[in-house]
């Protein structure tokens, strides 16, 4: 089996391109050329399936699979103008940068984002805001009473116990179609405090 035709790394493009060529031009140019090679290393691995050759057909669609988030992240550095890690605060994403940036609430309330979670941002050349969570911080659930806060214009979150509130996202709540007084599973850090919590769901009485 030749072993190059698995390899995703984009070939030096020195010479290549045109000194004309702007840097997005680039960049474009780059990303095709990772996702050529990557149909070639697929189509190699579906001909020697064809072929009878099992063994090494396996082995190479395995190389396929672990190295697909790699060319998803050489992409992404390719074709963006940012990438920005950062701490999800419970509403929004407080960059290494110190700058803060608006999380998506579909996107939060979606993943189940829970205080402390790390992200990426990938600030792309049109502009878009792609976030990945890349770190979840350690989670444990918890029964709670949903409330309404009327001071914040928000869902809260009250434990059994009487003794902690937290902040819902708004969105959540809305999704679960839950109602003041309902019982809500909510997700926090396991073992710091938080302001936030994530619904997980909502029971209606």
């Amino acid at each position: 089996m030749n072993d190059d035709a698995l390899q995703f790394e984009p070939e030096p493009i020195d010479g290549e391109i045109p000194s004309g060529f702007s840097l997005d031009d680039q960049r474009v140019l780059l990303a095709t050329r990772i996702l050529r090679q990557a149909y070639d290393s697929l189509r190699h691995a579906i001909d020697l399936l064809d072929q009878g050759d099992l063994s090494a057909g396996h082995k190479a669609l395995a190389h396929i699979v672990s190295a697909h988030s790699e060319v998803g992240e050489d992409i992404d550095r390719l074709l963006a103008d940012r990438v920005i890690e950062g701490v999800f605060d419970g509403e929004q994403m407080i960059g290494a940068d110190g700058e803060s940036y608006a999380v998506p609430v579909n996107y939060a309330s979606k993943s189940k984002l829970v205080e402390g979670d790390m992200l990426k941002l990938t600030i792309r050349g049109d502009g878009a805001f792609v976030y990945k969570q890349i770190g979840p911080i350690e989670r444990r659930r918890l029964k709670a009473r949903l409330a309404w806060d009327a001071s914040s214009g928000s869902y809260v979150a009250i434990a059994e116990e009487g003794e902690r509130v937290w902040k819902l996202l708004n969105a959540s709540v809305s999704y679960f179609k839950g109602q003041e007084g309902d019982a809500v599973l909510v997700l926090v850090p396991k073992t710091a405090p938080s302001t936030w919590a994530a619904v997980e769901n909502i029971v209606r009485n």
